[in-house]
């Protein structure tokens, strides 16, 4: 997979837009495919085979944000977002329903080969140090929980909070919790890492990279939102507690 060239699919309606991201990707080494429809775009990206989804989100047909919860369902193939200036609400829906990341029209090519470039290094670091395909990261038709006789070492269980690391999966109880790329990975090295308080800015770093454009409270926006999928109580957590003015922990009990 690693000696192969990356391969991109552009989902965008716009002509002028769709050619310049295909002319800097392909003179950068990367294969591409592009669809202007939202339906064709969805089906292409749902029969696999991409690194990356380059996701316009006003595309006729199906908008991008549906497209976005689709392909999520099946699969972490990292996905950016490329958006208008003023579409903050589009913005946060799109994060929310696990788009990696966003670039706003209009944007410079060095910035798009950045973006680009650290998603899909990252992804490949995850595949290759869980030591599975894109494949087996994919949404399986079964949501049941593994028995306990299946349950590999490797497994983070934290009361009825079980983190399968190999198959990226997390369950709560008997129930399966679906986390967005970047709420798994923020997940797992809290939990990987237990009673050892990170503050924002160290967490920022090791999930998003400096090479991300945000600010700190895009950590306390997916700790927010992980409570929710895995606490009892989310006001008033028991794995990811808040340590006042010095930032998180994971308590395993």
């Amino acid at each position: 997979m690693a000696n192969e060239p990356p391969r991109i699919l552009i989902i965008e309606d716009d002509d002028t837009i769709a050619e310049l991201e295909r002319d800097f990707l392909e003179i950068n080494g990367f294969e591409t495919m592009r669809e202007s429809d939202g339906v064709k775009g969805m089906e292409r990206a749902l029969a696999g085979g991409f690194d990356l989804i380059l996701l316009d989100l006003m595309l006729p047909g199906i908008d991008g944000l549906r497209i976005c919860r689709a392909i999520r369902d099946k699969t972490n193939v990292p996905i950016l977002m490329v958006t208008a200036r003023g579409e903050e609400t589009d913005k946060i829906r799109g994060l929310g329903l696990g788009a990696d990341d966003y670039i706003t029209k209009p944007f410079t090519p060095a910035e798009l080969m950045a973006r680009i470039k650290s998603h899909i290094a990252r992804f490949r670091r995850i595949l290759e140090s869980a030591g599975v395909s894109e494949s087996a990261l994919a949404v399986t038709a079964s949501k049941s929980r593994p028995s306990k006789s299946n349950i590999i070492p490797s497994d983070i269980i934290a009361g009825d909070l079980t983190i399968n690391p190999g198959a990226r999966r997390v369950f709560v109880s008997e129930t399966e919790i679906e986390l967005t790329n970047k709420e798994y990975e923020l997940l797992f090295f809290l939990a990987s890492n237990p009673e050892i308080v990170f503050d924002k800015e160290k967490l920022y770093n090791k999930i998003w990279g400096e090479d991300m454009y945000g600010g700190l409270n895009t950590v306390k926006e997916h700790i927010n939102r992980i409570r929710k999928k895995i606490e009892k109580d989310p006001a008033n957590p028991v794995h990811i507690q808040t340590v006042w003015g010095a930032g998180y922990r994971f308590c395993r009990y």
